[in-house]
């Protein structure tokens, strides 16, 4: 089982956006657990990321991956984390395995997390043959 972990230096998500993140996560195959965590500040990051999970750190500049790349970071623990309104730390982007980056626009923080929430469960459903990603 792919347990993933989806951490958010955030206030409350507009009810709109929680609805879309809690349906993908509903919705994942068997097999793909993700949990979604919300943080009041970056200091408490570190103890929620779970021991031996990948650390990928949404940063606009992150590399731009194919559904097809972004699935295999899917196979082992990983924990994704969206910075708040300033972004992460220096400390907090050194320290990831990797840093991705959704698009090149500017998106919302609320948008950001249901976009994630997507392309995970796109992924997903790559990875277990479900017709849903067609390329």
């Amino acid at each position: 089982m792919a347990r993933l972990r989806v951490l958010a230096v955030s206030a409350r998500l507009p009810a709109w956006a929680e609805a879309a993140c809690t349906e993908y996560a509903r919705r994942m195959p068997k097999g793909y657990e993700v949990e979604r965590l919300s943080v009041k500040d970056e200091g408490r990051l570190a103890s929620s990321i779970q021991k031996g999970a990948r650390l990928i750190v949404l940063d606009e500049r992150g590399v731009d991956l194919t559904t097809a790349h972004f699935a295999k970071l899917l196979v082992a623990p990983a924990a994704f984390v969206i910075g708040g309104a300033d972004g992460l730390s220096a400390a907090t982007r050194a320290a990831a395995d990797r840093l991705l980056r959704l698009s090149a626009l500017t998106l919302p923080h609320a948008l950001a997390q249901v976009v994630l929430l997507e392309q995970i469960y796109r992924a997903a459903t790559l990875l277990t043959g479900h017709p849903y990603h067609r390329e």
